[in-house]
């Protein structure tokens, strides 16, 4: 299983190089009026398709006995979806006044304002063997609050960069997001044992889809003559990302681990995964619908593009450190209980 996960993510890391590639070679495909038609293949069907694909994956039923850790969700909720945006905007504020690419930091902004992965975390969480019943629900609730905070986060940091206006931004976000999402829930009730019996690929489709959305992106970003990309702030950027990711996972562990935290070694392991992943597959189409018509809307989405391998690329590499960890002190729990 793991393998097949592994191989998975390697084959949507090349799909991104190509969807790049491809846009770069021939744009006039995706561009909006072009072929594909993607002010309507991509703006609803795509990302309908996506979050309908989420409500019939989510796995909310087995979310119940999670529930109790009240104070163990509060922590990532909070971290991720308000400590972790206001952190960032206030770092931008110092690198404002670099020459790194104005766009490029507004997509850094954006990385904060994201919600949890479905995915990763729990994927990362359970390879240590941390709490991970707090993991799926930290990460499916995350999601579910995500659709609403992420885009009023979005709108309250950068604004409305597009000729939408405010009330349009949220009812297409209702109908392409909030809808599907609500109507795989209830297609999943009916059909809950054939889904557990097939195991359908949840994971590959909505992989396909968002490498379309990409694609179309990016060729909006090269049928346009006026947008230059200088090679150092992408590595600034690139360099920026690595640094947040390690000093926001070593923030959640020291909070965490804190004598009267009350967090249990397997809840801190949940804790910085859960709390310093970023969701592309949310993110994307959200940044789509919110800057929807925006010439730079590609380059916003970079910083996205980039923090998503990083995150699972530094999170696979720490995964033995972690776990040795997390073992070394569940023994020394045990060592310390008094015997009767």
């Amino acid at each position: 299983m793991r393998l097949l996960e592994r191989m998975r993510k390697d084959w949507f890391m090349v799909g991104i190089v190509l969807a790049i590639a491809g846009a770069k070679l021939e744009p006039s495909i995706g561009v909006n009026g072009g072929p594909l038609k993607p002010e309507i293949t991509v703006s609803y069907i795509a990302v309908a398709t996506i979050f309908f694909n989420s409500g019939l994956s989510l796995k909310t039923e087995e979310l119940t006995s999670a529930l109790v850790h009240l104070k163990l969700h509060l922590f990532i909720q909070i971290f991720t979806l308000a400590f972790f945006p206001a952190a960032i905007w206030l770092f931008l504020q110092l690198l404002s006044i670099t020459p790194i690419n104005e766009w490029l930091l507004k997509g850094l902004q954006t990385v904060g304002c994201m919600p949890p992965p479905v995915s990763s975390a729990v994927i990362l969480t359970k390879a240590v063997g941390g709490n991970e019943a707090a993991a799926i629900f930290n990460s499916a609730f995350g999601s579910f609050l995500g659709i609403v905070i992420t885009p009023l986060l979005l709108l309250l940091f950068l604004g409305s960069s597009s000729s939408v206006p405010f009330t349009s931004i949220f009812s297409q976000l209702f109908m392409t997001v909030v809808v599907p999402l609500i109507i795989g829930q209830i297609v999943r009730r009916y059909i809950k044992d054939w889904l557990e019996r097939k195991k359908p690929p949840f994971g590959a489709i909505s992989s396909s889809v968002l490498l379309m959305i990409i694609y179309t992106t990016f060729c909006d970003t090269f049928s346009n003559p006026n947008i230059d990309l200088d090679k150092f702030s992408l590595v600034l950027i690139l360099f920026i990302i690595f640094s947040i990711q390690l000093s926001f996972m070593l923030l959640t562990f020291i909070f965490s681990t804190r004598n009267n935290s009350g967090f249990t070694p397997a809840d801190t392991v949940a804790i910085i995964f859960c709390s310093t992943h970023k969701s592309l597959t949310l993110g994307i189409p959200m940044l789509k619908i919110v800057f929807a018509g925006h010439e730079h809307l590609s380059l916003i989405s970079v910083p996205l593009l980039i923090y998503h391998p990083a995150q699972i690329l530094l999170g696979s590499v720490l995964v033995p450190t972690i776990k040795s960890w997390m073992v070394s002190r569940q023994k020394g729990v045990k060592l310390t209980r008094p015997t009767v």
